[in-house]
């Protein structure tokens, strides 16, 4: 969010960068951690916090530079509302929280949330870049920028339709811990 305070391209940059490193590492984390029998209870609950802080704040940045468009906001929303309310539901388990086992569907959900993110924010620095071109040169990068820009909100809508999918999912596999009453 910092790097809002720089001007614009690098701004974009840093931003960019900034998420793919963070977007990476993350990845690898995890990774490392299976592969290497290393995981633990603190990083199982604190990882999923990570990934939602890293996707809202991204999202929110994307939606402040986009001008808050309705094909950038929406999906958005969907997501942020989705993200907050499975936090929510894992806190209010406590305990029990850990029936609610990251899917496979939760990790294409992630996946396809960074990808989208990178092009949205790839489409801002390929465009200010092109800016300061001009001929044939220019209309090669406006046209890779307009792709980023378009692959990255129809990704984001895949994303979109995968949150409610596995939000869905995790408040189906919480409902019985729900019902629970505080004389169970």
């Amino acid at each position: 969010v910092m790097f809002l305070f720089f001007a614009r391209p690098w701004a974009d940059w840093y931003a960019m960068v900034l998420f793919i490193v963070a977007a990476f590492t993350d990845y690898l984390d995890g990774y490392l951690a299976r592969a290497w029998k290393l995981e633990t209870l603190f990083g199982a609950a604190m990882d999923p916090i990570a990934d939602k802080a890293l996707v809202m704040i991204a999202l929110l940045v994307i939606n402040g530079y986009a001008g808050l468009t309705p094909w950038i906001m929406l999906p958005s929303a969907i997501i942020i509302y989705r993200e907050v309310f499975v936090s929510g539901l894992r806190e209010s388990l406590g305990d029990r929280a850990r029936a609610l086992k990251v899917t496979n569907l939760a990790k294409w959900k992630t996946t396809s949330q960074m990808i989208a993110i990178t092009l949205l924010f790839a489409k801002g620095v390929i465009e200010h870049h092109a800016v300061l071109e001009d001929g044939s040169y220019r209309r090669w990068l406006m046209g890779w920028s307009d792709w980023a820009g378009n692959a990255g909100i129809v990704l984001l809508w895949v994303a979109g339709g995968l949150t409610i999918l596995t939000g869905w999912d995790y408040f189906r596999k919480a409902l019985p811990f729900l019902r629970e009453t505080a004389h169970d």
